[in-house]
């Protein structure tokens, strides 16, 4: 039950980092495009200048999930990587319970609000010809979050298979890429 568990939060995860590196390939056209406009026809597209900040913001917002999942997040490296793989496991679980969760669910208790508040402003960009829907683009915080907790439950299950011996951090990431 508890692999299953996993499975399906590291699918999720997963999910989320394609779509991310697919936003993230849609950003370069855009920048490339609004590039080649503004050096070489002389002109330029307010809207699309916003997209570049709108598309790196969901990259970066749902990149936060995918890194979770893949261990490749901030931490202080001094002690932990002496460690063997429980004691790794036991730090993992109280800062997933102690830190992640606990700032995961304020930032989305705090942006709900501000999202709220933009769609019933009907708030739009403040510059001429910019994007309208300003709700959308934060939206996004809470939504991210959301998907970071969802990506936790994956990341705790696995720190706790491992507190009960269930394979080793890098048996399993092998085992993932065969599967």
């Amino acid at each position: 039950m508890l692999l299953k568990l996993e499975k399906w939060a590291d699918r999720f995860s997963d999910l989320l980092g394609y779509l991310a590196g697919g936003l993230m390939v849609l950003m370069m056209v855009n920048v490339f495009l609004d590039a080649i406009m503004r050096y070489f026809f002389q002109t330029g597209s307010i809207a699309m200048q916003e997209m570049e900040w709108h598309l790196f913001s969901i990259v970066f917002l749902f990149g936060i999930a995918y890194g979770l999942k893949e261990d490749s997040h901030v931490r202080v490296d001094l002690v932990y990587d002496r460690l063997g793989p429980k004691p790794k496991a036991v730090i993992n679980l109280a800062g997933a319970f102690l830190f992640l969760l606990p700032l995961a669910f304020l930032i989305i208790q705090g942006s709900l609000p501000f999202v709220a508040e933009a769609y019933n402003m009907n708030e739009i960009s403040g510059d001429p010809g910019g994007l309208t829907h300003r709700w959308l683009i934060k939206a996004v915080i809470p939504t991210a979050f959301v998907f970071l907790m969802v990506s936790t439950v994956g990341f705790v299950v696995r720190n706790i298979n491992l507190l009960h011996g269930v394979g080793t951090p890098h048996q399993r990431r092998v085992e993932d890429e065969i599967l």
